[in-house]
């Protein structure tokens, strides 16, 4: 039999907060356990008791309620549920997780969690645009929570646009589906190379040839595998992200040392070349800092190794699966065939850079091309693209 899954609702101040009744309602029609916190504020929108009757069990409100300490303090709460969903997520109670701020219960858990945490936040248009609510809305992603929502539509104070709380049957489908997800492990048996970001080729100690790339790509994908249960190697030039929660990650400057930490990662069953390396180095770098003279500097530079090239065509410990991508500015899908023909991988995910709409930003459209097959993804968050690029490694494998 299976075990029963467990999720600890936070319910926050907003006027969506009567929503969260719906939620706990269809959450236990899934056969899902439900504890409730209930802030404050949100205390004003939903009772206790009317909490209680539905999820049968206790509602915690007090972060100093001694009781609770003794019976289930902060840490076991934050401990105990295999998932934490916050609906409402008030713009405050988004802000306080950004910033690791803990004056009340909801916060003290949710920082105090190592549980996955799910968000689906409500609130005024304006808010939702804010700055700082879209600075904190990018640190949570980059922290690994998961957003569902908000939507467009009609607000309680009259105003139209971005911020609507997702009904409760698509939240409580979400989380049922994520729930699900963490015992599906289909690439338990296999093990998986990533690479991501720049490179930087040195000129001389101060200056350097590279790109505009995030890495974001790289380490989501690096991240999706690693949860579909392959042991997972990011190898990743420089780049501001905080490290994925993957197997192990390898930091690295120049495409040479990407390289040797490639071969050294070997073998693997699935290897992605999704770091932007230099195609060019400096053929003799300067030991001292080049100085002005007045006249022209001339820098000579040669190929770089090609790494999706290297791993593609090895004769022993080549991955069972090798794909590439190809950042192009024109003619997508013929240069991107050329590639997977000259290089020798087995895919080749290309996508158009010339619009400044990818390199650096959080989404990306993807031509996926194979020997078989071509298909065109349209624009979706660089998380999506993970989720449908490791599905589909699955089913390869699988197969």
């Amino acid at each position: 039999m299976n075990k029963t899954k467990k999720v600890l609702l936070i319910i926050t101040g907003g006027i969506a907060a009567y929503k969260s009744l719906e939620i706990i309602r269809g959450l236990k029609a899934n056969n899902i356990d439900v504890t409730c916190i209930l802030t404050k504020s949100g205390s004003e929108f939903v009772t206790p008791l009317s909490i209680e009757s539905l999820s049968e069990n206790k509602v915690y409100t007090d972060l100093f309620n001694l009781t609770d300490e003794h019976e289930m303090g902060h840490i076991q709460l934050s401990r105990q549920a295999d998932v934490i969903l916050v609906a409402p997520a008030t713009a405050n109670i988004m802000s306080k997780i950004a910033y690791g701020n803990t004056d009340d219960l909801a916060s003290t858990v949710l920082v105090a969690t190592n549980k996955p945490i799910i968000v689906a936040p409500a609130m005024n248009v304006r808010m939702w645009l804010n700055n700082a609510t879209q600075r904190n809305i990018q640190t949570l992603r980059n922290d690994g929570i998961k957003f569902v929502g908000p939507e467009n539509g009609e607000m309680a104070c009259g105003e139209y646009g971005e911020g609507r709380m997702s009904e409760p049957s698509e939240i409580i489908k979400y989380t049922n589906d994520f729930i699900n997800s963490l015992d599906f492990k289909p690439l338990r048996d296999f093990s998986a190379l990533v690479t991501s970001g720049p490179t930087k080729e040195m000129i001389d100690p101060v200056r350097f040839i590279s790109n505009e790339s995030s890495g974001k790509q790289g380490f989501t994908i690096a991240e999706k595998l690693s949860s579909l249960g392959a042991y997972t190697t990011l190898i990743s030039g420089p780049t501001k992200l905080p490290n994925p929660n993957v197997d192990k990650v390898v930091h690295v400057s120049s495409a040479d040392e990407m390289m040797l930490e490639c071969d050294k990662a070997l073998p693997v069953n699935i290897a992605i070349c999704a770091a932007a390396v230099a195609d060019y180095k400096v053929m003799k770098q300067s030991e001292t800092k080049i100085k002005k003279n007045g006249s022209r500097l001339d820098i000579t530079l040669e190929e770089n190794p090609d790494i999706l090239s290297r791993l593609s065509k090895r004769n022993d410990k080549r991955p069972d699966l090798v794909v590439g991508f190809a950042a192009e500015t024109e003619k997508l899908e013929e240069n991107s065939k050329i590639k997977l023909e000259k290089k020798g991988c087995d895919w080749i995910l290309g996508n158009n850079v010339s619009n400044g709409q990818v390199i650096g930003k959080d989404t990306n459209e993807i031509h996926f091309i194979s020997k078989s097959e071509t298909e065109n993804w349209k624009q979706m968050r660089k998380e999506e693209v993970a989720e449908k690029l490791s599905h589909k490694i699955v089913q390869h494998l699988k197969s």
